[in-house]
């Protein structure tokens, strides 16, 4: 038990490190209109796609250096990887403060996907100073902590934005600073040398492990079937805040309060919600059922131009996170555990490219159907691509289900 108390001050910093990294996602989801005027957008079409290349960018950072970081922190230790890494992005977020050109923004998102690509480095670090029977919990707190930086992020952005489009970006500079601060007092290297591997060239080459893990019997449908869904889902992350202007003319205060309220909902329903559905309908039954919620929250955000369709229709989007902890619950029991590590990998490594490519699909579709000479006007388009993706999907799992049944 001694090992579960002792390391307080640095089990905070990792905690605060994820919320800080958590909120640096969400806060610019809330200003992106904005800020695209900022730099020099012209109408809204315009201004998602190029709000989607900085989401695509910070995801495909995220991708690239994720295995280059984490094989750096196994060569070289845990501290020097997450104190740069805030480093990173307090200088990020300077960048982003006083960019005026879209190229700046651009390098300011790639760094922070760059920083942020330690997740992985944090949770190690929580293995090392965790004995093993505390791990689940201490990972339990970790995704709280996240899930707190994410339903933040958009609150702050909006909050702050009403007083000056560059308030969040030094606010959030400001907390990356003060935790770099903490991080050098209270956090000692947790990887001792002995257990260091040499980096190598295989640790650096996501894809290959991806076409392993497809090549396993019984994965590979589990493992379509969630980056589909990432893929589909990733429509809120990249256009809600134009959606909202667009057909409501939201302000960025709005946005980031709806983006909150959506947060707080998918966090109740990991809690309360998961655990009680599962009990009640299995994991494949559950599936099935969440991917029908998403379908109509699709289909009802497509054709919404009400407030009180929102208010209907986001809980139930809310209520589709639980179709991601369910496929992965899935994929986990498809596989020895000794697979566990690659599986878990693999499912991080496909929810960034969904979060690449995603932007440069939907965005492009938005501003198709909002420009001026557009054949139909149709803000909700993205909306109905995303429902059609996930309605191909549900016919997957029920096949998938139907089959494994029993199982």
């Amino acid at each position: 038990m001694g090992r579960m108390t002792r390391p307080t001050g640095p089990f905070l910093f990792i905690l605060a490190t994820l919320m800080i990294d958590a909120i640096g996602i969400g806060i610019v989801f809330p200003i992106m209109p904005e800020l695209m005027d900022r730099v020099g957008a012209t109408g809204a079409g315009e201004g998602a796609f190029w709000a989607g290349v900085l989401l695509a960018s910070y995801a495909a950072a995220q991708f690239i250096f994720a295995p280059i970081v984490g094989a750096i922190s196994d060569a070289y230790g845990r501290k020097p990887v997450l104190l740069a890494a805030l480093g990173f992005l307090a200088l990020d977020y300077v960048i982003m403060a006083l960019a005026d050109s879209f190229w700046l923004l651009l390098l300011g998102r790639t760094l922070a996907g760059l920083a942020g690509a330690t997740y992985i480095t944090a949770t190690a670090y929580v293995s090392d100073i965790t004995p093993p029977e505390g791990r689940a919990a201490r990972f339990g707190l970790i995704g709280a902590a996240f899930g707190i930086g994410f339903v933040l992020g958009p609150a702050l952005g909006g909050v702050a934005a009403a007083w000056h489009i560059a308030a969040p970006f030094w606010l959030a500079a400001g907390l990356a600073a003060l935790n770099l601060a903490f991080g050098l007092f209270v956090l000692p290297e947790s990887l001792a040398p002995t257990y260091r591997r040499p980096f190598a060239l295989r640790d650096l080459n996501p894809f290959a492990t991806i076409g392993r893990a497809f090549r396993l019997p019984g994965l590979a449908v589990p493992l379509i079937c969630l980056g589909l869904f990432e893929f589909a889902n990733m429509v809120y992350v990249t256009l809600w805040s134009f959606w909202g202007r667009e057909v409501f003319g939201w302000s960025t205060l709005v946005i980031g309060l709806s983006l909150s309220a959506y947060g707080i909902m998918a966090a109740l329903t990991q809690i309360f919600v998961m655990p009680r559905a599962i009990a009640l309908l299995g994991e494949r039954r559950l599936l099935i059922t969440g991917l029908m919620l998403a379908v109509i929250a699709f289909a009802g955000f497509s054709v919404s131009t009400a407030l009180w369709m929102v208010a209907i229709f986001l809980p139930l989007s809310a209520l589709t996170d639980l179709v991601p902890p369910t496929l992965t619950a899935i994929a986990a029991n498809s596989v020895d555990e000794d697979r566990q590590g690659m599986v878990q990998g693999v499912i991080a490594a496909l929810a960034s490219l969904a979060a690449i490519l995603a932007p440069l699909v939907f965005t492009p579709v938005f501003g198709a159907f909002v420009n001026g000479d557009a054949p139909l006007y149709w803000p909700g388009a993205p909306f109905a691509l995303a429902g059609v993706i996930v309605g191909a999907i549900l016919i997957l799992a029920w096949r998938y289900a139907h089959r494994g049944r029993g199982a």
